[in-house]
């Protein structure tokens, strides 16, 4: 078959540079060879979590910096799997429910995996506890930045709100609304958007005005934790990753969610248009990277 070009779903004005110059291109690199060989996006998602599960035994050895190295190839082989995966689902039109569910969860499980063998690592009772603290920070803020980029992509190209893929699986359909927590709060301008007489228009002034805050929270992303793991491994005080976790990071969620919808509110007043009797569809926020 023929590979397609880049779906150009990404704005490169939010993206993390590392996925514009090694991650997105080595997965492009990879996508023609995976796809003759029939290898589904679904194995790719597994795959990468193996990946992962390796990234983290080497960093259970981080007080020796070539363990540290090693934690971080695995690392980045893990992220481009996680991209990999998504091509191959576009490229074989193999989406599904299932599909999203999984790489979320293996992401997930990568970085579930990475706080326990560094918590065990260290061996204190106060690791532990930082470290679960960590990961229940970092759960929240993936999910709530995850939803803001999606959210993002989709109204660059005026594209009204759209469900997720029906699931009758009850898991796929919990993990559905937990990453569309924030879409009532962010409904105002999808309905503003619908109901503009020159969506387009609104888009692009859109994209340009909340751009700054999408780009405060690319410092959110799963590549910028694996070079913070790294970096702090490197300086030989994994709780400081932790720390990073739970006190910067969630202030740069914060900031951002209060400056994307502060955007959004003086678009609106901007527009003149009245949002209040639209009702846009239940969104979704959770796509394969």
């Amino acid at each position: 078959m023929t590979i397609p070009p880049p779906d150009g779903s990404r704005d490169r004005r939010i993206e993390d540079l590392s996925n514009l110059w090694i991650i997105h291109p080595a997965g492009r690199a990879l996508l023609p060879g995976f796809v003759a060989r029939g290898i589904s996006a679904n194995a790719v998602s597994v795959a990468g979590l193996v990946i992962g599960a390796g990234s983290a035994l080497a960093y259970a050895h981080w007080d020796d910096w070539r363990f540290a190295l090693l934690g971080l190839v695995l690392s980045t082989g893990w992220l481009i799997a996680d991209g990999l995966d998504g091509m191959i689902a576009r490229a074989t039109g193999t989406a599904s429910p299932l599909g999203r569910a999984l790489d979320g969860l293996c992401d997930h499980g990568v970085f579930a995996l990475l706080y326990v063998t560094l918590a065990w690592s260290v061996g204190t009772p106060g690791g532990w506890a930082l470290a679960i603290l960590a990961g229940v920070a970092h759960a929240v803020q993936s999910n709530l930045y995850e939803g803001e980029r999606a959210r993002y992509h989709r109204r660059c190209q005026a594209r009204p709100i759209t469900p997720p893929y029906p699931s009758a699986n009850p898991l796929v359909r919990l993990y559905d609304h937990v990453a569309g927590t924030l879409d009532r709060y962010a409904a105002p301008f999808d309905a503003a958007m619908m109901r503009s007489t020159e969506p387009d228009a609104l888009a692009a002034t859109y994209a340009d005005a909340a751009a700054a805050p999408m780009r405060l929270m690319r410092l959110l992303t799963a590549n910028a934790r694996v070079a913070a793991i790294f970096l702090a491994c490197l300086i030989g005080s994994p709780r400081l990753f932790w720390w990073v976790e739970i006190v910067p990071m969630t202030i740069i969620l914060l900031t951002g969610l209060i400056w994307h919808r502060a955007v959004e509110s003086r678009l609106i007043r901007a527009s003149g248009i009245s949002p209040r009797h639209a009702r846009p569809s239940t969104p979704s926020s959770s796509q394969r990277t």
